[in-house]
């Protein structure tokens, strides 16, 4: 399915570019959050016309990534869990458990998509996970996780 770029998606395209996807990601994921719409002669015309003005848009996101990343880059959390005697978890940590942990002690808003663990959290220790804030803006952080003693 043809689509025509209304901002720029990592390893995608950029704003404008016409690319062929698949259905699905198209209907699903880039029409649905509105970063892409059908690739009709009037839909590219359109958007030839307000290029200048998403690519604003796109740049003032990337700003305001960039801010986000320079607040949180680097920096460690921990996080309380059960854990049996051998080290591991209860469970795992989850992105959405993240992305809480960064709101309560950042007051930053990240949505638990962006979180990106570089390997699943599920035992104690120190885990990297890269959280991807703009389409060319990363951001890495460490969660610690150490044992709780009792239930939350």
């Amino acid at each position: 399915m043809k689509v025509v770029l209304l901002e720029n998606v990592k390893r995608i395209g950029s704003i404008g570019e016409v690319i062929d996807v698949k259905r699905g990601y198209a209907r699903n994921f880039l029409i649905a959050n509105k970063k892409a719409l059908h690739a009709s002669k009037e839909n590219i015309l359109q958007v030839e016309k307000i290029k200048s003005e998403l690519s604003k848009k796109d740049n003032e996101k990337k700003k305001d990534a960039i801010k986000i990343s320079e607040k949180i880059n680097g920096k460690e959390y921990d996080i309380k869990k059960l854990s049996t005697e051998n080290n591991e978890l209860y469970g795992s940590v989850k992105p959405t458990e993240i992305s809480k942990l960064i709101q309560n002690e950042n007051n930053i808003d990240i949505k638990p998509s962006m979180i990106q663990p570089v390997e699943e959290i599920k035992s104690l220790g120190r885990f990297k996970v890269k959280i991807s804030l703009h389409s060319e803006v990363d951001a890495e952080i460490v969660i610690k996780v150490t044992s709780a003693d009792s239930i939350q």
